[in-house]
């Protein structure tokens, strides 16, 4: 269905944690029962109809033509999405506007706000009031007081760590968690995202705090037209500041650590092979949240985004277990199934419209140059010197936003850059 036209509005609210959440009141949402902080096993029946009517309902939505795949028979998630990166196809979906906890995931939203605001080589002194208000048993990069840091590698800490610490020095050269949360849920709203509303700037549960894998696609999807979030998204492991320290003769010093990626699918583990053609995006995990995950890979010219939010089978590694059996599913049944619904243009895009003679916009925020980065997926070495065919999102500059405006409400398609395939890892 086409995007809504009416204007939606938030009603800022404080929360006891003195942050800003902005309450979505369009008639979509409103249909929809209230955020909770614990929501029930059974999904409601009326959700958000934002990309289509059939997105709103409970349950699974499917329609499989001549030759397609049937779904996995195996998948216990509340809620997942499979969705075509570029044409915003939805190709299935499941529970796709259920209003749940995204733990995070939520950091996709985070990064997409604010990742444009400064230079990768801008430098920043932590102070205490930086990393106060941290919830208990976040997880975290390892950001010292009293040490300074590149924006670079807090962001490598926010992408591959999760590190709430590192969120919450990037929130504070913001001007704190509170003007950051009005403004992510500012940007959520002129994504379109409007099952979620945010309480806290990492993800950590707060009463309140929800979001949807529909809306989490939609991050995902913007997030994925920046240079820097594909480089960071993609990154396996890198190194990062560690404490300064002082021998016997005073002589200062200050020795990295390595950090990896926590998204199995793109590092791997035991019981989890990385998953072929893998670009990132985000996982997380809270004991309210479960387990949340979204991905996007590149099989023979098409690019899925997939999100899995709070898979009920307790296994090990089960989020992206789920995941990766869609991924295979989306990848033999794209062009065999009716789209069930679409992922919405941003508002601007929306009501753009083509101007005479314009060319590619170029890339999309994340601006600034620094010094060698870290190594995306396939060129980073694996650890213990094992092999592996890895794909990074390319930053082939120029080449994002090719349809822009009114040239989006015909063809419905958001270019992704180019997902290209890197040499086998060392």
């Amino acid at each position: 269905m086409p995007a809504p036209k009416k204007t939606v509005r938030r009603a800022l609210s404080v929360t006891s944690a003195a942050l800003t959440a902005l309450a979505v009141l369009s008639p979509a949402a409103s249909a929809a029962p209230s955020p909770s902080a614990s929501p029930s096993a059974t999904p409601p029946a009326k959700m958000s109809t934002v990309g289509g009517a059939r997105l709103g309902q409970p349950g699974t939505q499917v329609d499989l033509a001549g030759g397609a795949p049937v779904l996995p028979k195996d998948l216990t998630a509340r809620s997942w999405i499979v969705a075509d990166a570029e044409s915003g196809d939805v190709l299935a979906a499941h529970n796709a506007h259920w209003r749940l906890a995204p733990a995070s995931t939520l950091k996709m939203l985070f990064a997409d706000t604010l990742l444009p605001k400064w230079p990768k080589t801008t430098e920043h002194k932590v102070t205490r009031a930086d990393l106060a208000g941290i919830g208990a048993g976040s997880s975290m990069v390892g950001v010292k007081e009293e040490e300074t840091y590149t924006v670079h590698d807090l962001w490598l800490g926010v992408f591959l760590r999760s590190g709430n610490d590192a969120v919450h020095v990037l929130s504070a050269m913001n001007g704190g968690a509170k003007q950051t949360v009005a403004e992510m849920n500012a940007h959520a709203e002129e994504l379109q995202a409007l099952d979620t509303t945010v309480v806290t700037p990492d993800g950590y549960d707060a009463p309140g705090q929800v979001s949807s894998a529909y809306d989490l696609t939609l991050f995902a999807r913007s997030g994925l037209q920046k240079k820097d979030f594909r480089e960071y998204a993609s990154t396996v492991r890198t190194e990062f500041p560690g404490e300064t320290k002082k021998d016997e003769k005073g002589k200062t010093s200050r020795t990295p650590f390595e950090i990896q990626n926590t998204n199995r699918l793109l590092a791997g583990d035991s019981d989890v092979e990385v998953y072929p053609g893998i670009a990132g995006v985000k996982n997380g995990y809270t004991t309210n949240a479960g387990y949340t995950f979204t991905g996007v890979a590149e099989q023979g010219g098409k690019v899925l985004l997939v999100t899995v939010m709070n898979p009920a089978k307790d296994e090990h590694n089960e989020v992206y277990k789920e995941t990766a059996r869609l991924f295979d599913w989306g990848f033999k049944a794209a062009g065999k199934v009716k789209p069930v619904g679409e992922l919405v243009p941003p508002r601007s895009a929306a009501r753009a419209s083509p101007q005479p003679g314009a060319g590619p916009s170029g890339e999309a925020g994340g601006a600034g140059e620094g010094t060698a980065g870290p190594q995306p997926v396939a060129v980073a070495p694996a650890a213990g010197g094992s092999g592996g065919v890895g794909v990074a999102a390319g930053i082939t500059a120029g080449v994002l936003v090719l349809l822009a405006g009114g040239a989006w409400l015909i063809n419905r398609r958001w270019p992704l850059p180019d997902l290209v395939r890197r040499r086998t890892r060392p």
